[in-house]
């Protein structure tokens, strides 16, 4: 039994390693199309990029570990049963319960690895990513130079080219604003051509210009005269060439502080958000309690004795308001009328916003009891995929791997669909958040059993010549039943 055991495990590692790995691969090329537009033109180091990949991929796992060990069980057992060792096995009098246990084990295995990854690791790699990727973004394009436009990413300066030879760099017809005091753009410099490079510490770019002149306004004193369009004169200097040192700020990669983002409910472990959960949660307990306080004392309908602010004593009367108002001067109604409309304003005001503060807190408590959740629904998820994909490929009795694969990818597609509806439906309280976390794995939980149920007792649910044959008898019987009905 070992040696069988041995060997179904062997080839059970094989496939589930490579289609790890490729959907690792195809969601990876998910991640840089989603993100390319804020990595191209900033020139990234390749550390950078590889760092970044890296926090990315671990941040894959949870989609890609659940549809590694459903297509790995398939191709396993589907290709046991392709090569006759699984009736082979079977007429050896083993079941096919006994044929899966050390499937079954490493599935464990994997379970409580995945758990613990989400638990530990997946954290700590979303910081890190959140962190990355938000330096990232902040970071200034890489500084290019483009033909007939303005450059405006150095700080205080304003470049155009009219052309750019590509093989010698040469710039030719330079137009540099200089705009970096405080007195707006007072100078311009204009160069026949030039050749504009940063320095090895990518800190500055030094500009060497040749043949051109630079305009100048004169600094405004007492003693200066504007000219009759009301501007002050310039001065042209005429130069041979001309060296200029540009400071490039932001352009190098500065990394974000990392406390920046270790309050996110995604960078908690379990313990850290169900005590943040406990905090908020309390928080906002004592926040309702004081807001029913300040309405209940305000509000003139709960207690007449409105001016008593702190009594704990109900009234034992009432006052009849029509009465009162009637009573009252006809320019004291019209007062009484307004100062009534102003509190009803004011205090529905004051309910509306407190209501939407309430509702933004608690969506923001359920987003950390969604990814509490999210921390077992991983682990629960390659389970329930495991018995989808051994019995699909245990069933299998001709035809190959085609259709009970492209079935399984369907199942993992729906699942990921309920699973972003739950999730969505949990993040606007639509749903409690264990119920919109749990609900996808709960409804693939019966299919995996009643494949199992059927993959032991060997049904042909995966033949085609089942069904057609089902139908066959469908349709005899229901010409049958017409002939009777006719009769």
């Amino acid at each position: 039994m070992k040696t069988l055991h041995r060997f179904v495990l062997k080839s059970y590692l094989g496939p589930l390693v490579m289609t790890f790995f490729i959907a690792m691969f195809i969601l990876l090329m998910q991640f840089l199309w989603k993100y390319i537009d804020d990595l191209v033109g900033k020139g990234l180091e390749w550390n950078v990029i590889v760092e970044l990949l890296m926090y990315a991929s671990a941040g894959l796992v949870p989609m890609a570990l659940p549809l590694a060990t459903l297509l790995a069980s398939l191709m396993t057992l589907g290709n046991l049963g392709e090569n006759n060792e699984l009736l082979a096995m079977k007429s050896a009098g083993i079941s096919l319960p006994r044929i899966m246990v050390p499937l079954i084990f490493v599935t464990i295995f994997i379970s409580v690895g995945a758990f613990f990854f989400s638990n530990n690791i997946l954290p700590y790699t979303n910081l890190k990513i959140s962190t990355l990727l938000y330096s990232v973004k902040q970071q200034k394009p890489e500084l290019i130079i483009k033909e007939g436009v303005f450059t405006n990413l150095i700080e205080g300066y304003s470049i155009k080219v009219a052309d750019k030879d590509p093989k010698t760099s040469l710039l030719k017809r330079v137009l540099i604003y200089d705009h970096s005091t405080d007195v707006g753009n007072n100078s311009v410099t204009y160069a026949d051509s030039g050749y504009m490079k940063p320095t090895s510490d990518q800190k500055f770019m030094v500009a060497t210009l040749f043949s051109g002149y630079t305009y100048k306004e004169v600094a405004e004193s007492k003693g200066s005269r504007k000219t009759t369009t009301g501007k002050l004169p310039a001065q042209k200097q005429k130069f041979e060439k001309e060296v200029i040192v540009f400071e490039l700020r932001g352009f190098g990669l500065q990394r974000a502080d990392e406390s920046f983002f270790k309050d996110s409910y995604q960078v908690l472990n379990l313990s850290q958000l169900s005590a943040t959960k406990d905090s908020l949660s309390a928080a906002l307990d004592i926040q309702s309690q004081a807001f029913s306080t300040n309405i209940s004392k305000n509000s003139l309908m709960r207690n007449p004795n409105w001016y008593i602010r702190n009594t704990p004593v109900e009234p034992t009367y009432k006052i009849n308001i029509d009465s009162l108002y009637t009573a009252l001067p006809k320019g004291q109604q019209q007062i009484a009328v307004q100062r009534a409309l102003d509190y009803a304003r004011s205090s529905k005001s004051y309910i509306t916003s407190t209501k939407e503060e309430f509702f933004h807190k608690k969506k923001y408590i359920a987003r950390h009891q969604i990814e509490w959740n999210r921390k077992f629904t991983l682990s629960f998820a390659c389970f329930v995929f495991f018995f989808i994909g051994a019995p699909l490929g245990a069933i299998i009795r001709k035809g190959g791997l085609g259709m009970p694969v492209v079935i399984s990818v369907l199942f993992f597609i729906v699942y990921y669909i309920i699973t972003i509806s739950g999730e969505k439906f949990a993040r606007e309280l639509m749903w409690d958040p264990a119920m919109g976390m749990w609900v996808s794995s709960f409804i693939l939980l019966p299919l995996g059993i009643f494949l199992s149920y059927k993959a032991t007792n060997d049904s042909a649910i995966m033949n085609a010549d089942f069904y057609i044959e089902a139908a066959k008898k469908l349709i005899s019987l229901k010409s049958k039943l017409k002939k009777r009905v006719n009769k």
